[in-house]
């Protein structure tokens, strides 16, 4: 990482802390990643995140609500069917998860070169 004078350095922490407040842990970007791939009914949003629970993701989808990355429509009739579609804003999101992808890539290839640390998965 480059040196940055002072000044760049704490202008750049509240938008970097906004970002991180809204896509904070390890569950928020694999919803929104699974949307994207289809997954619009809660059931099969929480088959495709392996690992959540119906609570996190109930807490987690409300979260992406608020955020105005995800849209919850909810159609009446018997029985209720309720969606999941990502909102236009999301879109803003793909440079960020292409770049975690390809430096998340590249990160347990010189793990798993090294020797260091079998990743999981």
């Amino acid at each position: 990482m480059k040196k940055r004078d002072h000044t760049q350095c704490t202008g750049a922490l509240l938008p970097i802390r906004d970002a991180l407040e809204v896509l904070s842990g390890k569950w928020k970007l694999q919803i929104i990643i699974a949307i994207s791939a289809g997954n619009s009914r809660f059931r099969e949003i929480e088959r495709a995140v392996t690992g959540i629970t119906s609570k996190v993701l109930t807490k987690e989808l409300k979260d992406l609500e608020e955020h105005q990355l995800i849209r919850r429509t909810v159609y009446t009739g018997t029985p209720v069917l309720v969606e999941y579609t990502l909102d236009e804003y999301a879109n803003s999101l793909e440079q960020v998860i292409v770049s975690l992808n390809d430096w998340g890539t590249g990160h347990r290839k010189r793990l798993m070169q090294t020797g260091q640390v079998e990743l999981m998965g």
